[in-house]
């Protein structure tokens, strides 16, 4: 039987830009789809390099165990000594922040201020003892900016809370985070392909705060770089390396935590201070941006895949 690269996913509209260009390269490849399925652990995967494209975000596609059953296929392929790109460790990642900032702390990388809480007036409490304003509350098992929102207040939080109107994480658990102003409005985002650095891309983020007295204002899609509306493509541009040791630390982490492919997003304070904040494995690119710059990383990622196919063919 031939082997092929499998893609571990939830979402054909994230995919296709993916199997596209494994199409222009010709490329033997199958698309699982994982919102749902089963896995005789007695009969073996089959051959062929295997990559998880899982996102945290896969409840908001009605895919609510999508990240459990992609959990039990990779310890699954594990077991049988398959190739895997962004295998168990990235995934623990992808759907758990908390995990993030503790590593990312551990591997020498600044992450802002956070409590971790479960529960309404754990979430209260959580705020009051971070004893920063204003702050932002954010999902653990997020994607696409889920839940966060500013407060310049406690009392504004509470307000929400008690309202019952505000949008509680699928896990149960929500993370109160120093807020950090930025001197300009924009994050960087750092893509990384096999573990090595391929560019940044600098998101606008003037549109994403109304900095309202009362309102836990949403940021919704703003971070999540595949819309196709025109106006939203324009937030994105690749630059050039804004940080050159801070992408040399990201590196030794990816490698370190078993990701080999990541977006992995930061901020710099007023201060001058870089804060990372996110680590996204299921990364996806801008096509209006990476038509400017004349650097596609899906075709990168593509390729990278060929890679480890033929090294599996000898």
């Amino acid at each position: 039987m031939q082997k092929k690269i499998y893609i571990i996913h939830e979402n054909d509209e994230w995919t296709i830009h993916l199997t596209k260009r494994l199409e222009e390269l010709n490329l033997p490849y199958e698309a699982w789809h994982l919102d749902r399925g089963r896995v005789n652990l007695n009969e073996a995967p089959p051959e062929g390099v295997f990559y998880s494209r899982m996102s945290a975000s896969s409840h908001t596609r009605d895919h609510r165990y999508a990240p459990e059953l992609t959990s039990i296929v990779l310890d699954w392929l594990e077991f049988y000594g398959r190739t895997i790109l962004n295998g168990s460790s990235a995934l623990r990642f992808e759907i758990n922040k908390v995990r993030q900032y503790l590593f990312l702390e551990k591997h020498g990388i600044k992450t802002p201020k956070t409590v971790a809480a479960v529960g309404k007036m754990e979430i209260l409490r959580a705020a009051e003892s971070l004893g920063v304003v204003p702050f932002i509350t954010k999902h653990n098992r997020a994607g696409k900016g889920l839940g966060v929102s500013l407060f310049k207040t406690t009392k504004e939080l509470e307000s929400v809370l008690e309202s019952g109107t505000y949008d509680m994480p699928v896990d149960g658990i929500m993370l109160l985070q120093e807020y950090i102003k930025p001197p300009q409005p924009y994050i960087v985002r750092a893509e990384f392909i096999g573990g090595k650095y391929l560019y940044s891309v600098r998101v606008d983020t003037s549109g994403g705060f109304e900095l309202c007295p009362a309102d836990a204002c949403q940021i919704g899609d703003l971070f999540c770089p595949v819309g196709e509306d025109p106006k939203d493509q324009r937030k994105f541009k690749i630059i050039d390396n804004p940080n050159k040791g801070l992408i040399e630390k990201y590196e030794s982490f990816l490698k370190a935590n078993g990701i080999d492919v990541a977006g992995v997003e930061f901020i710099t304070g007023e201060d001058g201070t870089v804060y990372t904040y996110d680590i996204n494995t299921n990364t996806n690119y801008n096509s209006e941006a990476e038509e400017q710059a004349q650097v596609f990383g899906m075709l990168e990622l593509a390729k990278y895949l060929v890679r480890k196919l033929d090294s599996l063919q000898g």
